[in-house]
């Protein structure tokens, strides 16, 4: 009977251990299929509404492509010199509004620091969070020039959190920061955000 109960409990051991490693397989593959499933699906939902009005018929997928040519083609046109002045009024009009200014330029320096030409956090550093204290945090240098803030000496650099699409800004002495100039931003940026579980490819 004791035997038994033995091989009960290490049967079922195993089985707890194999449904943990499972859904270590499963669980990063799943979310990451149905985030990409659900953005595309709320698109495309949309887009049929529009499309089935005009057109009289739809496709599934005929929405992402739609959006995608659109965007594409909105780029396109923001390229050509005559657009370009029409592109700057609108521009200086959405950063004077009051209130929409302040939401617009977030949003406009937000984007623009991942996908334009003059990305922002693509200087990983690492600096001592407080005096002597051996703690040190990962982050991006995001302006190295303070003195429109009159503040001399330092560095901006924001530090990601880990598990969160937040972070905090600190301005640090410019000294007592460290380039890490051996490892690509994208790794930095993933390490962080996965807590220190995601391993940096060499």
């Amino acid at each position: 009977m004791g035997r038994k109960r033995e091989w009960l409990k290490s049967g079922a051991g195993k089985i707890v251990s194999y449904f943990l490693q499972g859904m270590l397989l499963i669980a990063p593959v799943f979310v990451t299929i149905y985030a990409i499933f659900y953005i595309f699906n709320s698109i495309d939902s949309t887009i049929e509404k529009v499309f089935r009005a005009i057109f009289h018929f739809y496709y599934p997928g005929v929405g992402i492509l739609v959006m995608f040519f659109l965007i594409a083609f909105i780029g396109f046109i923001g390229t050509l010199v005559v657009v370009q002045p029409l592109l700057h009024l609108l521009d200086v009009a959405m950063e004077k509004t009051p209130l929409v200014k302040d939401i617009y330029s977030t949003l406009k320096d937000f984007f623009g620091a991942f996908i334009s030409n003059k990305k922002k956090f693509d200087k990983p550093v690492m600096f001592e969070e407080g005096k002597n204290t051996g703690v040190y945090r990962l982050g991006f240098i995001t302006q190295e020039d303070l003195s429109e803030l009159n503040i001399k000496d330092k560095v901006a650099v924001y530090a990601p959190w880990s598990y969160n699409l937040s972070g905090t800004l600190f301005l640090v002495n410019r000294d007592q920061v460290q380039p890490l100039t051996d490892v690509g931003a994208g790794d930095v940026m993933k390490f962080v955000v996965s807590g220190g579980v995601t391993e940096i490819d060499e």
